[in-house]
């Protein structure tokens, strides 16, 4: 996978800032499901600046229904790469909880879906991955220091066999 050009990645310090990740945090799910439908599936806004989306469903911890989310995420080989950043907030996001008490979910990437599992990683595994993602966008150290003393956790998505 390429990583970001120098114009994306001069886009990532921007939508790393604090008030802008604050709104994004409200909004880009939103604006990427809706670009999801109108481009058939096909385009986001996030992959306007080189990340890469998968559409995940998984099921809701609390309500047990099926939820699809566009994430980005690394994909590795035939497996993906999740950062629960949340945007630096100071609580995991949602979908984190959902993955850790249903690890069984679908992953839609490029025209191709397949079933998966989740299982968090840490240790150095955890920080291979996290240096990884730091290739491909610089901003997850801003989200860091902002989720402090929160560690972002970080899920490995391996298919189901």
């Amino acid at each position: 996978m390429p990583t970001p050009n120098s114009l994306q990645k001069l886009t990532h310090r921007f939508l790393a800032l604090k008030p802008v990740s604050v709104v994004l945090s409200k909004i880009l799910h939103r604006a990427d499901s809706f670009m999801l439908r109108l481009t058939k599936g096909r385009h986001t806004f996030a992959e306007l600046v080189g990340l890469p989306i998968i559409q995940l469903t998984m099921t809701g911890a609390k309500t047990g229904k099926q939820r699809t989310l566009p994430l980005v995420s690394l994909p590795i080989d035939e497996k993906f790469v999740l950062i629960a950043t949340n945007f630096g907030q100071k609580h995991n996001p949602g979908w984190y909880y959902n993955l850790v008490t249903h690890p069984e979910c679908e992953v839609n990437f490029q025209g191709r879906s397949g079933k998966y599992i989740a299982h968090p990683v840490d240790g150095e595994t955890r920080e291979k991955f996290w240096q990884l993602a730091l290739t491909y966008y610089s901003g997850y150290k801003n989200y860091e220091k902002r989720a402090a003393p929160r560690q972002i956790p970080i899920l490995l998505l391996e298919p189901k066999k």
